[in-house]
């Protein structure tokens, strides 16, 4: 019967479609998972290794984490093309932020997973002055922020090149492995800060990438450079930075960029 033979092919097409939808999915995404799974593979070892170390050790990788972060950030910070973009965003993003307290939100939901994680028992990341929610900010922070995630994210969707996410899995790892023997397990859970920003950078390629110059790119890193630098700060306890109220400086950044031509137009 004609109506039979066009109920059995409009199930067939509907079964088909998300099955597809799933395998474009998870091509799309494979890059991210790896990056994720990098992650918490050198969290595990470097929590596994912080278990035989004492303070004393403990601190020496801290100072040692710190130096590296501070190291990699100048070298970011320094490829800016604007330093006036640089610190309007740094200052008017600074202060959004802590209007906003970003930080304490971020530390709130840090705090939220350590509690799901450890329930009714003791924190072990909090011994020897280790911090569940402080480790999860700053490891967050330290892997979304930079070239390597925008770069990296467009070229594997779009271009199914996946040599710089894997790259930067590689390092991230190795950094992980650094974050979680100094600052504790809260590192783990920085997995879930790139999956949601590398995955939506990945599957939102198409329509973003049109907007994304050399020279926002060059912003974005130096920014990030900067707010990677007040990471270092921390770890070497030099100040207390609450480094993810300064996030609003990226997107301020972004904001410059895009506005820059216009703006040279109405004054010239």
């Amino acid at each position: 019967m004609p109506v039979q033979v066009r109920f059995s092919a409009f199930h067939t097409e509907d079964y088909r479609f998300p099955v597809i939808f799933f395998f474009i999915l998870e091509a799309e995404m494979i890059a991210v998972f790896v990056n994720c799974a990098a992650i918490i593979a050198g969290s595990v070892i470097g929590l596994l290794c912080a278990k035989k170390m004492t303070a004393a050790l403990s601190d020496v990788i801290q100072t040692a984490a710190g130096i590296v972060v501070v190291i990699i950030g100048l070298q970011m910070a320094f490829k800016y093309q604007s330093i006036v973009y640089l610190a309007l965003s740094l200052i008017i993003g600074g202060l959004l932020g802590t209007w906003w307290n970003i930080d304490g939100k971020i530390l709130g939901f840090g705090s939220l997973l350590e509690r799901l994680v450890y329930r009714n028992r003791a924190p072990a990341a909090e011994e020897g002055g280790k911090n569940f929610a402080y480790a999860f900010l700053n490891s967050s922070v330290l892997f979304c922020v930079g070239a390597m995630s925008i770069l990296g994210s467009f070229k594997a969707a779009i271009e199914k090149d996946y040599t710089i996410i894997f790259t930067k899995s590689i390092l991230d790892g190795f950094m992980a492995i650094t974050f979680a023997a100094a600052m504790g397990a809260g590192t783990v859970f920085s997995f879930i800060a790139v999956l949601v920003y590398q995955g939506a950078l990945t599957l939102l390629s198409y329509l973003i990438k049109p907007y994304v110059s050399d020279a926002m790119i060059a912003e974005l890193t130096g920014c990030g450079g900067a707010l990677i630098v007040m990471i270092g700060i921390n770890l070497l306890n030099l100040r207390k930075i609450k480094t993810a109220n300064y996030l609003p400086a990226l997107l301020l950044e972004i904001v410059f960029v895009l506005a820059g031509p216009f703006i040279q137009t109405v004054f010239h």
